[in-house]
């Protein structure tokens, strides 16, 4: 058995700020995927993934007792193909910030789901924040609180513009310019992150009035501006209020970027070869990078493992 593929998301900007209703904006990433399959011999790898699908098959159904209304699964068959051996197949690295867990949960939807809305029909706003509800429950089994994002991404495969908690909407992105010389890029850390000590050190944080009040008058409108100017194509702004941006979780979320890579983030925003910004929650995996010269920032970077995700 091969199932359809799921692919890995990059959540281009909104981390963190749209826990606190701040646009974002998600793009597939088709580089990582991964889909269910079924074999006799698992590797040990496959028979990590197939032991921890038994404890997510009981989680789901302790959902869907809990919550009849929202979720119905075919638990049966769940169960059965478990105990054939099945296991989440996937080249998507784990606690990275491009969503491992979100295309499982958005595998085993498609599998198993009863009545599941699907990407053919015509997807409204309802059943998208159906979708985003439905994948956050489901999602929660992994790291704690899930907003349900990165499963909805890998399900559509599709960009998603979040503007607030409440509204959400597929989009197009700008066409990439191949010969361009602007990219958006993946910088390897080396190192693995765990969201929920990340989410919870930023719900620490928000408790401090002054935290609160950075993340309203400068996190958010950079953020919000970022989304604005990507998706209209708006590159010199883009990269003003990225500058910005950079700036901002440099000096408020010093936690979350690994303590190796403050002097490079430091050393983007001073020299303008390039700009980071956190990747997911952050605490390791990878760092997205910006830059207006590619060459110029591997340069820059050398001895760095860089990933081009969309060029300029």
């Amino acid at each position: 058995m091969k199932g359809p593929l799921f692919y890995s998301k990059i959540l281009l900007f909104g981390e963190y700020g749209i826990i606190k209703d701040s646009k974002g904006l998600s793009i597939p990433y088709n580089f990582f995927k991964g889909a269910l399959k079924t074999e006799k011999d698992l590797s040990e790898t496959a028979k990590k993934s197939n032991q921890s699908l038994g404890r997510f098959a009981a989680y789901l159904a302790k959902l869907q007792k809990d919550e009849p209304k929202l979720v119905s699964f075919d638990l049966e068959s769940l169960q059965k193909d478990i105990d054939q051996g099945m296991y989440f197949d996937s080249s998507i690295p784990q606690g990275y910030g491009i969503g491992s867990s979100g295309a499982l949960v958005a595998a085993i939807y498609d599998k198993y789901a009863n009545d599941k809305i699907t990407v053919l029909e015509n997807l409204t706003r309802d059943k998208l924040l159906r979708l985003k509800k439905i994948f956050g429950k489901m999602e929660s089994f992994f790291h704690g609180k899930s907003s349900g994002l990165d499963p909805l991404n890998s399900y559509l495969s599709l960009p998603i513009l979040i503007n607030s908690k409440d509204n959400i909407e597929s989009t197009s992105i700008p066409s990439q310019n191949a010969e361009g010389k602007g990219a958006v890029f993946l910088l390897d850390s080396g190192i693995t992150g765990e969201t929920a000590p990340m989410v919870q050190i930023f719900m620490e944080k928000m408790k401090q009035e002054g935290f609160r009040n950075v993340i309203k008058n400068e996190f958010i409108k950079h953020t919000d501006a970022c989304v604005e100017d990507f998706l209209s194509g708006n590159v010199k702004s883009l990269f003003g209020n990225l500058k910005q941006l950079s700036h901002v979780v440099l000096d408020h979320f010093k936690p979350m970027i690994p303590s190796k890579f403050h002097a490079l983030w430091q050393q983007g925003i001073e020299t303008n070869d390039y700009y980071l910004k956190l990747c997911g929650s952050g605490g390791g995996g990878y760092i997205l990078g910006f830059t207006q010269d590619m060459e110029r920032a591997k340069k820059a970077l050398e001895g760095h493992k860089l990933e081009v995700v969309y060029n300029f």
